[in-house]
């Protein structure tokens, strides 16, 4: 099946740093801060927002990697900013640059990859095994 994206792709969202996005809420620190978690969380939400609009009924996009770097500490009650652009497309692989800001600071960068699949298909393996 063939899938009509642009080349262009590209999806900007914001959210607000809450109580459960923080480290000290998750376990995966002690702080009230942002936590690395829940940025890529944030980073894989935008993309797959950014590519489902153009996809056919039934079809959808998993995450199959990240690799992100987490640079600098965001209070929980901030607002935060993720830009994700298509960067590369093969067939029914996508690979997205991603970036998180507070403001004007850039607080983590990277990239994250998904994979379009039919959802029926895909859940149908997944019970097979």
């Amino acid at each position: 099946m063939e899938f009509e994206i642009p080349e262009t792709l590209e999806k900007t969202r914001e959210y607000l740093v809450e109580a459960k996005h923080a480290a000290d809420f998750l376990g995966s620190g002690k702080v009230e801060v942002l936590s690395t978690p829940s940025m890529i969380l944030m980073m894989e939400q935008t993309a797959l927002l950014a590519v489902q609009d153009y996809l056919p009924e039934g079809w959808i996009t998993v995450g199959i990697l990240v690799n992100i770097r987490h640079l600098k500490a965001t209070p929980k009650g901030e607002t935060v900013r993720i830009v994700a652009k298509l960067k590369e497309r093969d067939r029914r692989r996508l690979v997205f640059d991603v970036a998180a800001f507070h403001g004007d600071e850039k607080i983590g960068e990277g990239t994250h990859e998904r994979f379009i699949v039919n959802k029926e298909k895909f859940m149908a393996s997944i019970k097979k095994n």
